[in-house]
């Protein structure tokens, strides 16, 4: 049996997350307090295997402290139930936050009277730090839409199924920030740049030409054959550990030119059937 927990920061898209298991086949719970998740297990799981063989449960700040304190002892007793679980926590940058509260005018579940919306932001943070330290994969929403959250949840969740660990490749520029969700980060920055030159400046790293240039540079293939190098040595190793979720991140300066070619030579390069690789091109969405 199968159970994720989808958790994070009010606003971040758990709603989403949990509507996008649900079209993937996954029996679906919004804020179930963590003091009847052993009853919910006990009674209804164990009981209906089939109908909840795949179940996906938000928890969230609207739950009580006190038992969001508890959640180590809670994953336990889950596991110890044979129960595979597995947990996703959702982020997003405090701006970002703030805009979409701004944007929807709904309101924080912690905010009140004497509690701003910022103070609440942060004493959601510190009361989710029990279930964001267990977490399998992190997902930082700053910078995704509505429709990229989906296809996200799918490709790392919904879509994974028969494969042994979802190996993300991102790029993005260092000039709008570091992915809050890479498990590595690798700097591009010190390659041959086409953006010098004036015919390659308006074009990508998906084009030929400026794919044509970087295959050209000693550099760059130095680079990624050591990254290929690490990740061949390592990913059956993260394999043998349980990982399910790895994000690799490639940054340059803008996210146009080296690190987008990188993704998508990497990507072909680990493309097989062990594994679910997924890319993503931060700065082109």
């Amino acid at each position: 049996m199968k159970l994720l927990i989808v958790s994070g920061l009010s606003g971040s898209g758990k709603s989403i997350a949990l509507e996008t298991l649900e079209d993937c086949g996954y029996y679906c719970i919004d804020n179930l307090p963590l003091t009847l998740l052993e009853d919910f297990i006990n009674h209804v799981m164990l009981v209906d295997k089939n109908t909840y063989a795949k179940t996906a449960i938000g928890i969230d700040a609207r739950n009580q402290s006190k038992s969001l304190a508890d959640f180590s002892d809670n994953l336990k007793m889950i596991r110890s139930k044979g129960i595979d679980c597995e947990i996703i926590f959702m982020q997003a940058e405090e701006s970002t936050l703030l805009k979409r509260y701004s944007e929807t005018r709904r309101k924080h579940p912690l905010s009140g009277l004497h509690i701003p919306l910022k103070e609440a932001l942060k004493i959601e943070k510190e009361m989710l730090v029990p279930i964001a330290r267990h977490a399998n994969v992190v997902i930082d929403t700053s910078r995704n839409h509505y429709h990229q959250l989906r296809d996200l949840i799918k490709d790392q969740i919904g879509e994974r199924e028969i494969r042994h660990i979802s190996l993300q490749f991102q790029s993005f520029g260092f000039k709008n920030g570091v992915p809050l969700d890479a498990d590595f980060v690798f700097d591009a920055r010190g390659l041959p740049n086409p953006y010098w030159i004036p015919e390659l400046r308006g074009l990508t790293g998906k084009d030929q030409a400026v794919s044509d240039f970087l295959k050209s540079q000693d550099l760059v293939t130095e680079f990624f054959q050591d990254i290929t190098g690490f990740l061949e040595r390592w990913i059956p190793r993260f394999e043998a550990e349980g990982r399910s979720y790895l994000t690799v991140a490639i940054g340059c300066t803008g996210g146009q030119h080296r690190s987008v070619y990188l993704v998508d030579a990497l990507s072909k390069k680990f493309k097989n059937p062990s594994l679910n690789v997924i890319v993503r091109h931060r700065e082109l969405s």
